[in-house]
């Protein structure tokens, strides 16, 4: 018997703000609704998928004779209570306005999925995303095999461990593959990235303050290096390096270079990530407060849990 996983089910609309906030989750890795329910309490998904494309407001029989595109996630953070502006209509408006929110890593786009028996969904797991867009896109959850979606997206698992999926080996994918037909001309760069460089800046050091803090409290002295590795720590004989990443989104994944996962894996070394999340940042004056710690002591980051974006390729010595 194939084994069922909790997924949430999300319909997300084909207006500009409904897309925007789409390509904005995904770089972030991040999703929210307006308001929990009580089907959220204890509800622990595994995955998620975000639907676009097709209209919910149809009787079951015919939404079942239509296709959508499936933005598959594995789900890395429960539900939580977020308390910063994130998205980008929150930004503009200076409020929470999606305060039940969960971390995503993205592992597959699926295009022209069937929606009925044909396709990888159960009629449960289909269903959910049509009711999702008939509640304001809330989320509904539904038990199903996520193993039929898994192998049309070609990312291998063991059949019978289905949810431990290896991150090297699923494509991701990222806001710029978002396809609806009003999409946001938004140029974006990478997991998280922040294109506002004075936003970014903010939020980087917001979270190295609080590391600083930290390591400070437990008696360590710190230098603020920046490269090639933010902090160093020294207490006594003892010496730690400290990586450390921010952001308002939520503590599912974070931009790595090379030169930081070789130092990260180098035994003469000792290093610890410290992350913050939940940042709350004030767009006018990008005065920041606030933030989750996410703190991996003797880190070190495993190959399956790494997926390269970028290749340096070397050309050959001769050419036509």
């Amino acid at each position: 018997m194939t084994k069922a996983s909790q997924f949430v089910m999300v319909h997300v609309g084909q207006s500009i703000e409904a897309q925007r906030n789409l390509v904005h989750g995904i770089e972030t890795r991040s999703w929210g609704f307006p308001e929990s329910k009580a089907e959220y309490e204890g509800a622990q998904p595994r995955f998620a998928v975000l639907a676009t494309g097709a209209s919910p407001r149809v009787q079951l029989e015919q939404w079942l004779t239509g296709t959508a595109t499936l933005y598959l996630f594995e789900v890395r953070k429960g539900f939580y209570t977020g308390h910063a502006p994130h998205w980008p209509d929150e930004e503009a408006e200076m409020r929470v306005k999606y305060p039940l929110r969960f971390g995503i890593e993205p592992l597959a786009v699926l295009h022209d999925v069937p929606l009925g028996p044909e396709g990888p969904l159960t009629e449960a797991g289909s269903d959910a995303i049509r009711r999702s867009g008939t509640d304001r896109g809330m989320g509904k959850l539904v038990d199903m095999p996520v193993l039929p979606l898994l192998d049309l997206a070609g990312i291998p698992v063991a059949a019978d461990e289905p949810e431990n999926v290896p991150l090297d080996k699923s494509p991701g994918f990222t806001g710029d593959q978002v396809e609806g037909k009003r999409k946001p001309q938004r140029r974006r760069r990478g997991a998280g990235y922040i294109s506002d460089p004075k936003k970014r800046k903010a939020i980087e050091l917001h979270a190295e303050d609080m590391a600083v803090a930290h390591y400070e409290a437990e008696g360590w002295l710190v230098d603020r290096l920046g490269k090639p590795y933010d902090l160093r720590c020294t207490r006594g004989t003892e010496e730690r390096h400290v990586e450390v990443k921010g952001t308002t989104g939520a503590p599912t994944s974070v931009e790595l270079t090379i030169n930081e996962v070789l130092h990260a894996r180098d035994k003469e070394t000792t290093v610890d990530l410290y992350v913050v999340s939940d940042i709350t940042l004030d767009t006018h004056t990008y005065a920041t407060s606030g933030g989750e710690v996410s703190h991996y002591l003797d880190w070190e980051p495993a190959e399956q849990d790494l997926r390269p974006r970028r290749y340096e390729y070397r050309l050959p010595l001769t050419s036509d």
